[in-house]
């Protein structure tokens, strides 16, 4: 009885670290490209004015939190669905939000590579000022209360494209088209975004920087 109890114990709580674990990690990236969708239905512009990319990435000894903007782009939609799209990211846009004055500055200089000694560490802004996302599938999700849809897309950061699957609530109605997604998390090393990744140099300690950065998309199309 007792090893029973300890194997029911054991298999509860492998179920709710599976739960709990994945919450926030359905994004699935390929290596390949896929197949872009055909626009169907109306066509709805992008609001650039209010649609944003909210970022956090993380280190042994904390985290930091931004947002760059997205500053082009349309959505197709028919029957209260969203059926295709393409996204322009302005990269240029790298914004901390956590930080303030020289240590905002010395960050985002970093992130967007505007010194020469640094600019590939990450998205070298100069050479590469935008990202892009193509729509190629949306799938209908149900049973979530954190989105009604799976949508699949390339995304393309420094001319590198992976075709990235997750969770997004989209909601079609009145002339406007909104896409909010849960946070789901990306894996900034398959873009070939290494500097500072444990995956890839050993002995970084505290001055190691996560492979995963956390997204959460809020976009607004009329």
């Amino acid at each position: 009885m007792k090893n029973l109890l300890k194997f029911t114990f054991l298999m509860f709580a492998l179920s709710m670290f599976v739960a709990c674990g994945s919450k926030g990690k359905d994004a699935k990236v390929s290596d390949t490209a896929g197949t872009v969708a055909k626009a169907e239905g109306k066509q709805y512009a992008v609001n650039a004015a209010v649609s944003k990319i909210m970022w956090t990435g993380a280190k042994p000894t904390g985290s930091h939190t931004g947002t760059i903007d997205i500053i082009a782009g349309e959505v197709s939609a028919t029957n209260g669905m969203v059926t295709g799209g393409t996204f322009t990211i302005d990269m240029t846009s790298i914004n901390v939000t956590d930080l303030e004055g020289d240590q905002k500055a010395y960050l985002e200089g970093h992130l967007k590579g505007s010194d020469d000694k640094n600019k590939n560490d990450f998205f070298n802004v100069a050479d590469y000022p935008t990202a892009k996302f193509e729509i190629t599938k949306v799938t209908k999700k149900e049973g979530d209360p954190t989105g009604n849809a799976l949508v699949y897309g390339n995304l393309t950061i420094k001319d590198q494209t992976k075709e990235v699957g997750f969770t997004a609530m989209t909601d079609v109605k009145d002339g406007m088209v909104r896409v909010t997604t849960p946070e789901f998390k990306i894996n900034r090393t398959d873009w070939g975004i290494k500097y500072g990744s444990p995956s890839f140099f050993e002995g970084l300690k505290d001055k190691a920087i996560d492979d995963d950065i956390v997204l959460k998309v809020s976009l607004v199309a009329k």
